[in-house]
């Protein structure tokens, strides 16, 4: 037997939708099914008390007039006596849908209207309402069962006089509700067919919508299985669809875009350090087997295989430093980051550009006030990485122009040179390590514009490269004014 946990999303919906249709429509015909049957029951007990005021008026408030006095005086008026009355009173009362009795002040039956055997069998009175009535109160009423019958029962209280409020007894009318129960009956049966009509209609259009709104999810489980197998290159591919599952499986495949990218990236970083290592390691373990076989009687071989292999343990070790700076950069924990005016900033870092260009123009183009919140030296080896690749590829008498300005997502900090270009099908792989462009393949192991990428990245910021029409490149660095979201 399933659980609620095991149910699929699409059932867990539908069971939820239809039960709150089901407990709306319950609650809004209990709440007419009981307005309705307290407003035919006090239309009946209205038109009841209504016929039978004139009759208790007349038996109580109109006696028969008594026999004149000697002298001409005018006689006194009877008092009233509730025991002459009551059979009276009793019989006027009953008709062949309504039942009379007569109480006294101790609720002792007086009298009953019964007469004809097709007049009703009044119930007998009950002390709880009766006591009621005598204590004053004009609307009391209740429903009981008896002899089969539903029925009406309605106290109404005698006075003396019209409002002296003094109760000599109680008048109990009793009237069946067979009619109102009929009426009651078929609107009950109205509110179950149609509550359970309204559950298999919720129901079917329930499991459709959230079948057809759901679809997706089967493939994007089975996309996600497969890709933890192993199989980067599964998509869900719904994004035309343009709800939240097509906005979900787009944000996947764009996920799944970006780790099958890290892969294939740490793969070719695999592959091209282990090329870049092997070429020194090569020439070590090649200085070192002519060492072995013996130099010691030719200084001056042994002196420059020394020398060689110091080289290439030195360009090792740089590999190492910047593999192991790019590693720390990508979690932006070591930065110090402080307020930098930007102005202040380029003006102090022009003299060592100029030092280190080779022999071309060094032109800054400033920008307007701005500080940002960045860390000082990694943000001078960043312009240093990007001044001396332009350096490189520009002609000696060509020029280098550098600069910031503001823009929209922040602060653009950029270099352009008038180098050669390059082609279009370099430029995602362009920030990769030991990535060189076949234009501009020049010396060392290609970790310049990685590191750069890895400290941008470390500010919140990105880097970005641009082709102009009429040549060279423009590298641009923006970050944010205030640092990366969550920073100050």
């Amino acid at each position: 037997m399933k659980t609620w946990r095991s149910l699929s999303l699409r059932v867990k919906l539908t069971v939820l939708y239809v039960g709150l249709l089901v407990l709306i429509l319950l609650a809004l015909g209990v709440t007419l099914y009981l307005d309705n049957q307290r407003f035919l029951l006090h239309s009946l007990a209205t038109r009841v008390r209504a016929q039978a005021k004139p009759v208790i008026e007349r038996h109580l408030f109109s006696p028969p007039p008594a026999p004149p006095l000697l002298g001409g005086d005018k006689p006194a008026s009877p008092p009233l006596d509730i025991k002459r009355v009551a059979p009276l009173l009793a019989r006027d009362l009953t008709s062949r849908d309504t039942g009379a009795l007569v109480l006294d002040a101790e609720g002792k039956v007086l009298a009953r209207g019964k007469r004809l055997p097709e007049e009703p069998e009044p119930p007998p009175p009950l002390a709880a309402y009766y006591r009621r009535a005598l204590q004053g109160h004009k609307e009391v009423q209740y429903t009981t069962w008896f002899q089969g019958s539903h029925l009406l029962v309605i106290l109404i209280p005698l006075e003396t006089a019209p409002g002296s409020g003094r109760i000599v007894g109680v008048v109990q009318l009793s009237c069946p509700l067979s009619q109102i129960d009929r009426i009651l009956f078929r609107q009950r049966l109205v509110l179950m067919v149609g509550i359970g009509v309204a559950a298999l209609v919720g129901t079917l259009l329930g499991l459709l919508i959230t079948g057809s709104t759901l679809k997706g999810l089967p493939r994007m489980v089975a996309t996600c299985q497969a890709i933890s197998q192993g199989d980067l290159s599964r998509r869900v591919g719904l994004s035309r669809r343009g709800d939240e599952i097509g906005r979900l499986s787009r944000a996947f495949d764009q996920m799944a875009e970006r780790i099958q990218a890290s892969f294939r990236a740490q793969k070719r970083l695999l592959a091209n350090a282990a090329h870049e290592l092997r070429t020194p390691l090569t020439a070590l373990r090649g200085s070192l087997e002519v060492l072995l076989r013996g130099v010691q009687d030719d200084p001056a071989a042994a002196a420059r295989l020394i020398q060689g292999m110091y080289r290439d343990s030195q360009r090792l070790s740089q590999l190492c430093e910047r593999l192991l700076e790019i590693s720390r950069l990508d979690a932006a924990a070591n930065l110090d980051k402080r307020p930098l005016a930007l102005a202040e900033f380029f003006t102090e870092l022009l003299p060592q550009l100029r030092l280190l260009s080779r022999g071309q123009e060094v032109v800054l183009e400033r920008g307007p006030e701005t500080e940002i919140l960045a860390d000082r030296d990694l943000l001078t080896q960043v312009i240093l990485n990007l001044f001396d690749n332009a350096a490189k590829y520009t002609p000696p008498r060509g020029e280098i122009r550098l600069g910031w300005r503001e823009v929209p997502a922040g602060v653009e900090l950029w270099v352009a040179d008038q180098g050669p270009g390059i082609p279009s099908g370099e430029l995602p792989r362009l920030f990769e390590p030991f990535v060189r462009g076949k234009t501009r393949a020049g010396e060392g192991a290609g970790l310049g514009l990685a590191l750069v990428k890895a400290i941008v990245s470390a500010h919140g910021g990105r880097v970005s490269v641009q082709r102009p029409s009429g040549g060279g490149c423009i590298f641009s660095v923006i970050l944010p004014l205030r640092g990366p979201a969550g920073q100050s």
